[in-house]
């Protein structure tokens, strides 16, 4: 069959260039470009040639890596014992970078003693192999460009290629093996490493062209990466300019932070995340930069006086406060303004029986909301439902976590199951006040609360959790009622707006990666059919 100059192979990939700011948003856009390069790159498609039945185009034969190499060898090992400053230069397996070109920051020299004459050079045309490193990196591979009096390293295998075969079309296939994760499920285990041994390297086979079709194909290759280094730094160059806006926008956010600039600053950054932006809302929120205070508002302290009688109000020393709130606001321990108790253990003697009822444990509490999908019942006896029922307004806070982020995650309780209690590791908040409730569970789950719980919950033995007694100890700030409904709508209205941007660019990134997709199932399906054609 006749190649055709204009083959659909070649005629997506022009597409894909075209209209590539049609598939920007998808994030590993440029990534999946490389990809479909080499792909095109073994198939023929960029020189308007296709596969046939047995795999390869006419003309093309597949030969084993062993078949092509005059000489396949690995390096030798050294240890640190062995380095000398001005000793012979030993690569390692860093030096081989994941471009397909050697990397010569932070070179080893060793012993010249140590240095064995036959593996102590490599030359123009050499291939260098990393044959032993994390499953991630293994089978990077480098083109050695000229002769050098190094040696290298036995995780490291050096291939001398016979004449007739170009090395820059070998080292672009076992690059696209890699990249395509072939040389990581291939590997076995050495130690705490993957390794690919030299037998089954020499076995791995290569779909190889004539020699003049070889460098047409690299040259092809070659032009094209650089094609896709311009638009990787184009990115990179858009993500600089973005940043630069994030930190205006989110200087202006906080100067005056609007649903309209929080759009703006959503829309204008790629450095600042959809989960920055919350932390961001929660920490202006908190620190009482979110809405303006109002000095027609009843001052805290006139609410805190209702309650004065029955429970002690703590106020946190004001020489060393987290953070310096406004006017009118009152730093305040929890066990001002909240009864703090533990749960329910989980023993056998609660199976379930003749008096269960439901209770919430770690898997049902999380930031700011509730998980009510899956809850268990506990068996009560007489009389404990009434000590134990949770009640509206109740915050709860995960006690201990394995994940240190996760500690003290907290959600109010709004009586969603009627006679529901918890278990003994989910803590629960009762405040002297219900409406206090919603300003304290967003401080709670801030970026201050947080930092206050973890440094409460650290331990001595490196354990992490949070008991009733320390759960009392954190330092809450308490706004003027009024303006804790003002913050607390506030935040309600900015995290509605952000969950439909975030929506609008999960959709975006979608249409874009689906983009992507059926541009590359259409190269697979023409590629299938000019197999039958061929």
């Amino acid at each position: 069959m006749k190649a055709d100059p204009a083959a659909p192979s070649s005629l997506i990939l022009n597409t894909f260039f075209e209209h590539f700011d049609q598939f920007a948003d998808a994030s590993d856009g440029v990534k999946r470009l490389r990809e479909l390069v080499l792909r095109l790159a073994f198939s023929g498609g960029l020189i308007g040639k296709h596969p046939t039945d047995d795999g390869v185009p006419d003309g093309w034969e597949r030969r084993t890596i062993e078949s092509i190499c005059a000489s396949i060898s690995s390096g030798f090992a050294c240890s640190r014992i062995h380095q000398k400053p001005n000793g012979h230069v030993h690569l390692r397996t860093h030096n081989i970078s994941t471009l397909g070109t050697l990397n010569f920051d932070l070179l080893v020299r060793i012993d010249p003693k140590m240095v064995d004459p036959q593996k102590a050079s490599i030359r123009a045309g050499d291939i260098l192999f990393n044959n032993t490193n994390s499953q991630e990196l293994v089978g990077k591979t480098s083109l050695v460009d000229r002769d050098y009096d190094y040696g290298f390293s036995n995780h490291i295998t050096r291939m001398r290629l016979k004449d007739g075969i170009f090395p820059g079309f070998v080292v672009f296939y076992l690059t696209l093996l890699r990249n395509s994760g072939y040389f990581a499920r291939l590997c076995t285990r050495w130690i705490n490493q993957a390794a690919v041994n030299t037998s089954t390297l020499k076995e791995q086979t290569i779909p190889l062209p004539p020699i003049a079709d070889q460098k047409r194909i690299v040259a092809k290759v070659d032009e094209l990466m650089a094609l896709c280094d311009r638009l990787d730094a184009q990115q990179q160059e858009r993500e600089t300019r973005h940043a630069a806006l994030a930190r205006a926008a989110l200087a202006r956010f906080a100067d005056a932070p609007t649903p309209a600039n929080l759009q703006f600053l959503f829309h204008s950054s790629y450095s600042i995340t959809p989960a920055d932006l919350r932390k961001s809302i929660l920490t202006l929120a908190v620190q009482g930069k979110l809405v303006p205070q109002d000095p027609n508002d009843e001052p805290v302290e006139k609410w805190l006086q209702a309650f004065a009688n029955s429970k002690p109000i703590i106020e946190k020393e004001a020489d060393e406060p987290p953070f310096l709130p406004p006017d009118g606001w009152v730093w305040l321990r929890m066990e001002s303004a909240f009864e703090v108790a533990g749960g329910i253990q989980k023993t056998p003697h609660r199976t379930p029986r003749n008096n269960a009822f439901p209770y919430l444990g770690v898997g049902n509490v999380y930031r700011g909301r509730l998980d009510l999908t899956n809850v268990k019942e506990f068996e009560l006896e007489p009389g404990e439902l009434e000590r134990r029922r949770l009640e509206a307004g109740d915050l709860l806070i995960i006690e201990g976590n394995g994940s240190f982020n996760e500690i003290g995650r907290c959600a109010k309780w709004s009586g969603e199951i009627k006679n529901c209690v918890h278990q003994n590791h989910v803590i629960r908040c009762r405040p002297c006040d219900e409406r206090i409730s919603d300003f304290v569970v967003l401080f709670l789950n801030s970026p201050n609360g947080m930092e206050i719980m973890q440094r409460l919950a650290i331990t001595s033995s490196g354990l992490y959790s949070l008991s009733v007694g320390k759960i009392r100890q954190i330092e809450i700030p308490l706004p003027p009622l009024p303006e804790q409904r003002r913050i607390v709508a506030k935040v309600d209205q900015l995290m509605a707006l952000l969950d439909q941007l975030e929506a609008q660019l999960a959709a975006s990134r979608a249409i874009a990666a689906n983009l992507l997709d059926a541009l590359v199932a259409e190269l697979t399906t023409q590629e299938e059919s000019m197999k039958g054609e061929a």
